[in-house]
Formats: structure tokens, C-alpha cells, sequence
């Protein structure tokens, strides 16, 4: 009487599924290991798959070798073994029009589920094997009771779990549907259904549980999933919101002195967007939070010049800054560049780098101990425990795709909550999603600087061919290096003015190194009249010109890096250059070092020659 009592009552959304007509202690165990507690979640619980029987066709109309859709009644069935061992289940559909055979190979087990008498829906093609046989690609136990496909329509396939079938959900769920969609009320606003395009809840669940064809039932599934991505959309924006709130930081001023004066110095005017995003980057490390954030810009953009007027609002309030580069390399150029901006300032930029000596690695740790303002440029060496900040305000991340997480936290970390400011051209995909989901901001440089030429890039076969490509650059005032990506090989040029879109030629380190170590040596060799450095015999090959196609590659390769290399090296690659061309008046050959192994060699081969 106690357990009726409810029943009476009008059923609401909240009412216990014990309640609910046709579900006692057992359905209401296996109910609740779906997540269905209560009669509203019954809505909510979405098929996983529909099968389409308004267009079920008819087994005396199925033929060899069509893919068909059937509803018959087992009228007998059997485990069928093989003389491989195979097991398979085999059992006989009739409806009004005939006879078919359907074959399970390999699923005997299906005997212990499907009975004589049931219903089945069988969608699968038609082979023939000793007469007409149905190979089923999907199929549905209606039970023993086919009314409800008299007239054709789509069946709704639910999660099912132990003991509880989804033919016995289904009827629950058309049981009480009725009675529960007037009782969802919708709670988007008309104006977000409008622009998505998708239906009411109400509809948007009855297309889902009670289809009339399988468009139906999708449209009423894209409503539920814009709900879906709506509401992690709106949670992730929560969730970024109060973590800001919780992130304090540094306060700056913009007291508008170096700043100021270091754009009345510049020869050039910052282009819209540059403009745009030092307003955001401004605003960021003026307010009470810590500034997260990522600038993007492709190559030429002027994303180095942003990051300098960023560390200028940072040395205004008496703070250090810091900018991070993946190469040596790149550290000097930075510091070879914001030199020349800064010094009408009067400041003066520190370089960081793991091969500083001793005496010059002291001095500047006793200077960075110095609560004073300063900017100090640098590698990895920035992140190790032997250099640390008194007083570090922003932590610029130059390229930040080339670091790993773990190194650009570190940077973070060397201060107390400083701003940290991401660039690169290329975000990884983690970065991205961190600027989708996580708690980092973005900016875009989408303008390019007035007078900046475009970076061109062409495909360049070998070596000789790529080399000819680098000296018709060159030949029109423009730098071009060879960069080898993977599954991609290119000539890429670059304008003029350097900084960023300076080229970066892969050349080997060893090789590098040979040709510092050789063009003292060239040098001193021309002044004896002679055109090339000392050679060992074991590169007589080399000199003879009868490397193969490898040797010239290389030595093309080396020409796209001779915009980098001081004064010397770049004559040893002028005069290497014209020995690709074909000349034989001068031969300059690069080398490396001395080895063990290439001295054997020699030794062993004199030997063979005797």
C-alpha cells in the first residue's frame, strides 16, 4: 500500500524508478549500474544505434548477392560444427512470403539467447551456399512479439547490461514517455537555438526515443550533442575565469618612460597589429593577475620588438626580465639587435649561455643578484639552478615549441609569479588546446611589418640544382639557406633585414667546426701563394672532385649558411661555391678534423698501393 501510494500521484521528474510501472527491486539494481535513478534519467538515457525497419524488405524478394533487411520468426535453430572446428549457429527466418537461412559463424553461443518462436531483424547480404543463406551484419531479438514493427518503423537499440535487455529498457522508457516529455521545460535561450539550428528539448528527446526515420533520430542526436559542447564550453570559460582570479601576480605601472622613448627612437612604425597586441599584453601585466599567454605570429611578424617593449614596462617598475631562445645562436642575434635599440636608452642587454667561462658566469650572478632592472638574454642556461633572478617580473619564451613543458615552467618559476609571455610561428598542438581549454591567453600578429618581403619556399631536387637556387637568391640581395624537413626539401629565402627571418641552414656540427678550424689556416695559405689549406692524404678524393653526388650536396648545403659566418669563413665558401660551378682554377676543400680512424685509413691504403 505504502509503495502504490506514490503511483497514484503524478509522476514528475525526480520520482524513484521503484515507482515506476513494470520496474521492481531487480530492474531498479540493474537500472541504477546504467545511471538510472530516478524517472528523468530515462530521457536522457540516448540509444546507441537505431535499426531502420520501415524499409524491411520481404525474404522472397531478397536475392544473391543484395544487402537486404529482414523481420522473421525462428522456426528452428542449431549449432552446426565443422571438421576445422569451427561452430556455427544456424537458424531458419519465415515470414509471409518464405523460408531464408541465417548463418553465424563462430557464435555458438548465440543458441542460449535466441529461442524458437522469437522475432528477429536481420539486416546483412544474401550469398548462396547450398540454397539462399543470409550472412547478418547486425541483427535485433524482438522477443517473441512483432506488433510492434506492424508498421514499420525505427527500433531504438538502448545500453543494455546484465540482466536487463534492451528490448525490456525499451519498453520502460515507451512506457512512461508520454507521461515525461511535457515535463522538460527548455532552458537555452531561443536566441542559441536559432543560431545552431537545432531543436526544443522536448522534441529534440521525443526524436530520439520515438523516431519516424533515421534523419529524425539524428537531428533530435545533434541537439543533444550542441548541449554537450555548449556546457563544457561554458564550464571551461568558469573554469578559466576563477582560475585568474586565483593567479596573482605582478602589478605594473605603465609609467610610459622607456617605452615611450624607445618608440620616438625606433626607424620604423609598429604596424597595427603590433600595436594591438602590446594593448593586451599592456593590460594583462597591469592588472592584478598573472599574465599566461601565447603570441603568435608567422616569421617576419615582429614578435621581437613586442617582447622588448614588454620587458621595458617590466624594467620600468624595477623589475628584471628574462627572454629564453633555443640556440646560442639566436641568443647573440637577439642581443646583437635589441643592442642597437637600446642603447640610445642606455641599457645594455647580459648574454646567458653554457659557454661562458667561469670569471664571466661569476660576474653576471653577482649582477642578476642585483635587485636592479636589467634584461638579460639567453639559453637553457637561463633554467638551471647556477643562475637565479632577484627580482624577475617577466619570463619571455622565444620559439616555444623547441622547449619542453617542464623548461618553459622553470622559467616561470625562477621568480615570484612573474608574467610569462609564449612566442612562436608554429604552436604545437598541446599549446593550441591550451589556449582552448587551459588558462593560456592568445594574441595574433596577423599583419606583416611595411616593407618586409615574404618568405619563399621551393622544392630544390639536388644538390647542385639547390645550390644554383641559393646563389640566384643571393644574387638578388636576399639571403636563402637550405632547410631539409622531413618528407620535404627546399630552398628557403629570406628578406634582408635579418632578425627573424635570418635562415637557419642544417649543415652538420662536425663540419661547422672544420670550417672555423680551416679558415685561419686558408688565410694563411693564400699569403704563401697558395689557394687552399694544408690536406691529408685521405681526402685526395675529395680534392680530385670524385665524391659523388653526397660530397656536392654538402658543400651546397654549406653555401646557404655563408651569410652567417664571419669574414673568413665566408671567402672559404665563396671560393667553394665556385668550385660547384666547375671551375678548376681554385679548389678549396673543407675538411674536419684530424681522426684516428681517417689516419689508419691513409696508412692502410699506402700500404695496399706498395
Amino acid at each position: 500500500m505504502t509503495r502504490d501510494a506514490p503511483r497514484r500521484q503524478r509522476l514528475r521528474l525526480d520520482t524513484p524508478v521503484t515507482y515506476l510501472k513494470g520496474v521492481g527491486p531487480v530492474r531498479a539494481d540493474a537500472l541504477r549500474r546504467l545511471g538510472i535513478v530516478v524517472a528523468g534519467d530515462l530521457l536522457y538515457h540516448i540509444p546507441h544505434r537505431y535499426e531502420d525497419a520501415s524499409t524491411v524488405a520481404s525474404i522472397a524478394s531478397l536475392e544473391t548477392g543484395m544487402q537486404g533487411t529482414v523481420i522473421g520468426r525462428v522456426v528452428s535453430k542449431g549449432v552446426l560444427p565443422t571438421r576445422k572446428g569451427l561452430r556455427i549457429f544456424q537458424a531458419v527466418l519465415r515470414d509471409e512470403s518464405g523460408l531464408i537461412e541465417v548463418s553465424w559463424p563462430g557464435q555458438p553461443y548465440l543458441d542460449r539467447t535466441i529461442a524458437k518462436d522469437d522475432v528477429l531483424l536481420v539486416s546483412g547480404s544474401v550469398r548462396f551456399f547450398h540454397g539462399r543463406q543470409l550472412q547478418p551484419r547486425e541483427f535485433v531479438n524482438l522477443g517473441n512479439d512483432d506488433s510492434g514493427t506492424a508498421q514499420g518503423r525505427v527500433l531504438s537499440v538502448y545500453p543494455a547490461t546484465e540482466g536487463l535487455s534492451f528490448k525490456v529498457i525499451r519498453g520502460i522508457i515507451e512506457a512512461h514517455l508520454d507521461e515525461l516529455l511535457p515535463l522538460v521545460t527548455e532552458y537555452l535561450p531561443r536566441e542559441v537555438l536559432a543560431g545552431a539550428a537545432v531543436q526544443g528539448i522536448g522534441d529534440a528527446l521525443r526524436m530520439v526515443h520515438r523516431p519516424s526515420s533515421l534523419a529524425e533520430a539524428m537531428s533530435g542526436r545533434d541537439r543533444l550533442a550542441f548541449e554537450e559542447l555548449l556546457f563544457v564550453q561554458l564550464l571551461q570559460l568558469r573554469a578559466r575565469a576563477l582560475s585568474r582570479e586565483v593567479r596573482r601576480g605582478i602589478r605594473f605601472e605603465n609609467r610610459r618612460s622607456l617605452t615611450t622613448a624607445l618608440r620616438e627612437s625606433l626607424p620604423f612604425q609598429l604596424t597595427g597589429a603590433q600595436g594591438r597586441v602590446l594593448r593586451e599584453i599592456f593590460a594583462d601585466m597591469c592588472s592584478e593577475r598573472r599574465m599566461q599567454r601565447l603570441l603568435q605570429g608567422d616569421v617576419g611578424s615582429g614578435k621581437t620588438i613586442v617582447a622588448i617593449f614588454s620587458a621595458l614596462l617590466a624594467m620600468e617598475n624595477g623589475y628584471q626580465a628574462a627572454i629564453m631562445a633555443p640556440t646560442a645562436l639566436l641568443a647573440e642575434q637577439h642581443l646583437r639587435s635589441m643592442t642597437t635599440l637600446l642603447t640610445p636608452l642606455g641599457i645594455e642587454p647580459l648574454l646567458v649561455t653554457g659557454s661562458l667561462r667561469s670569471r664571466d658566469r661569476k660576474a653576471l650572478a653577482l649582477r642578476l643578484a642585483d635587485p636592479a632592472p636589467a634584461l638579460v638574454i639567453g639559453t637553457h642556461a637561463l633554467v638551471q639552478e647556477a643562475t637565479a633572478f632577484a627580482r624577475l617580473g617577466l619570463a619571455v619564451v622565444d620559439e616555444q615549441h623547441r622547449f619542453g613543458v617542464e623548461q618553459r615552467k622553470a622559467l616561470g618559476a625562477k621568480g615570484e609569479a612573474p608574467d610569462v609571455l609564449l612566442m612562436t610561428a608554429t604552436p604545437i598542438p598541446r599549446s593550441l588546446a591550451l589556449t582552448l581549454y587551459g588558462d593560456l591567453d592568445l594574441s595574433l600578429l596577423d599583419e606583416r611589418p611595411p616593407g618586409r618581403q615574404p618568405v619563399d619556399r621551393a622544392p630544390a631536387g639536388g644538390g647542385a640544382r639547390k645550390g644554383d637556387a641559393v646563389r640566384r637568391t643571393r644574387d638578388r640581395g636576399r639571403s636563402a639557406g637550405i632547410r631539409r624537413v622531413p618528407g620535404d626539401r627546399g630552398v628557403r629565402e629570406a628578406g634582408p633585414e635579418g632578425g627573424d627571418d635570418d635562415v637557419r641552414c642544417p649543415v652538420g656540427r662536425s663540419l661547422l667546426r672544420a670550417r672555423h678550424r680551416t679558415a685561419a689556416r686558408t688565410i694563411a695559405g693564400r699569403r704563401e701563394g697558395r689557394d687552399h689549406a694544408p690536406v691529408p692524404r685521405w681526402y685526395d678524393r675529395v680534392a680530385r672532385g670524385d665524391d659523388g653526388d653526397r660530397g656536392r650536396h654538402r658543400r651546397a648545403e654549406c653555401d646557404g649558411d655563408a651569410d652567417r659566418a664571419p669574414g673568413a669563413i665566408r671567402a672559404v665558401t665563396a671560393a667553394s661555391t665556385a668550385r660547384t660551378r666547375g671551375s678548376r682554377r681554385r679548389r678549396v676543400v673543407l675538411h674536419p678534423a684530424r681522426r684516428r680512424g681517417a689516419r689508419d685509413e691513409a696508412a692502410a691504403r699506402r700500404v695496399r698501393g706498395k
